[in-house]
């Protein structure tokens, strides 16, 4: 067993049931020995569904189907595999992904273009769809409002820890909850989502506004952050709505615009961003979490481009794991970014403690007290490039000699 991350939460969030989600975990022995392997979460008809899916080239099986059937944009069924992704798997892998959702559907009572799929860990290993084939009829029949907390340790792969966030907010004359969960450790730098994350709320949302609120939610949130820069061919975030509180008196919402949203808007960043900065508290090998805020740039987008690069520099984060205050590797990350940047105006700063600026070691640059702040838990770095008024902010991890060694190891 691999040791939690020193990072984790202090304690597993509690996640109160979401009426017309039904949950149901088991140990199908797709890879892992000993441990629950599979998701179904059942919901009740009406449910809307909005997903944002990875822009990788090279897409898994289940990814395409989701890309295919979201579009309809309703769910009765979401069903989640861990220790094997279907990625690269050729036509094997969509008769597979193909298989499983007829026969949820089946077993639920829905067209199998309701139902939604997501695989994670080894790519191009074929998947025995079999084994979780043989476990669906007994889950969805097994399927129960709590279990949460299973449900984000069974699609747990190089994870030390399962992923839970949750928020309310008000709606109309109700309270709707929004639960999610998540996993990832490894293979993280998110293009449009996290390698696999799920979202569920009791809003009556159609599914055209839950799509626009999702795509504006993961800007700041999941594809804010990064682990070894390497974008998952699994990355899938999907958004559920079973619409249940509308007989609390929640009104039925169309337009992402609604005025009405924008306390469940806060809501949902809310949660994306809890979820989002746990996966870089559980970075393969993490000792350390980093947070990275870039201003005075040119544009926001300039700013992100920039945080990027230190975030993703092997030489910034392997100081960092050697609680080494070499801010000069922040300089180069800067430098190599190809955003506009101006040595002799930029500015940075570990912590409270500036200790560059103006092209220099900042005058008052304090070694010893820049080497006892590199031992925290959590390490802030600022840089303030003075150009204009672009900011952004990024999290990430160290790099250890762990990350190597699970890397290393990944398919032995």
């Amino acid at each position: 067993m691999v040791a939690v991350s020193p990072l984790a939460p202090a304690a597993v969030p509690k996640l109160a049931p979401i009426d017309g989600v039904r949950l149901a975990t088991a140990a199908a022995g797709i890879r892992y020995r000993d441990r629950t392997d599979v998701l179904v979460a059942v919901f009740d008809p009406g449910t809307a569904v909005a997903g944002v899916l990875t822009r990788s080239k090279c897409p898994s099986a289940p990814v395409d189907w989701c890309r295919e059937h979201l579009r309809q944009g309703r769910a009765r069924a979401l069903v989640v595999n861990s220790g094997n992704a279907n990625a690269f798997t050729g036509a094997r892998g969509r008769k597979g992904t193909r298989a499983i959702a007829a026969l949820a559907g089946k077993v639920i009572g829905c067209p199998a273009s309701h139902v939604f799929l997501a695989s994670t860990g080894v790519i191009g290993e074929p998947l025995d769809t079999g084994k979780i084939e043989a476990v669906l009829e007994r889950m969805s029949a097994a399927a129960t409002p709590d279990g949460w907390e299973a449900a984000a340790r069974a699609i747990m792969t190089t994870d030390t820890f399962p992923k839970l966030a949750t928020a309310t907010a008000r709606l109309g004359a109700a309270q709707v909850r929004i639960n999610g969960i998540a996993k990832g450790s490894g293979m993280i730098a998110p293009d449009m989502a996290t390698m696999l994350a799920f979202v569920f709320t009791d809003a009556p949302i159609a599914a055209p506004a839950l799509r626009a609120l999702l795509k504006e939610a993961v800007v700041d949130t999941f594809n804010a952050v990064t682990i070894d820069g390497d974008t998952s061919t699994s990355d899938t975030l999907l958004l559920f709505a079973t619409g249940a509180a509308a007989a609390r008196g929640a009104p039925r919402i169309v337009r992402a615009g609604d005025r009405r949203l924008s306390r469940f808007r806060a809501a949902l960043a809310q949660v994306l961003g809890d979820l989002a900065e746990q996966l870089a508290r559980d970075g393969e090998g993490a000792r350390k979490l980093v947070r990275i805020k870039v201003q005075g740039a040119v544009s926001k987008k300039s700013a992100r481009r920039i945080a990027l690069s230190i975030a993703n520099s092997p030489l910034v984060k392997t100081a960092i794991a050697g609680e080494d205050a070499n801010w000069g590797r922040v300089v180069m990350a800067v430098g190599k970014a190809g955003e506009p940047a101006e040595r002799d105006k930029l500015a940075i700063w570990f912590g409270d403690m500036r200790v560059a600026v103006a092209g220099e070691r900042d005058p008052a640059y304090d070694e010893g007290r820049a080497s006892a702040y590199m031992k925290r838990d959590v390490i802030d770095l600022l840089v303030d490039l003075k150009l204009g008024r672009g900011a952004d902010r990024v999290l990430t991890c160290d790099l250890t000699k762990e990350y190597v060694a699970i890397n290393g190891g990944y398919r032995s």
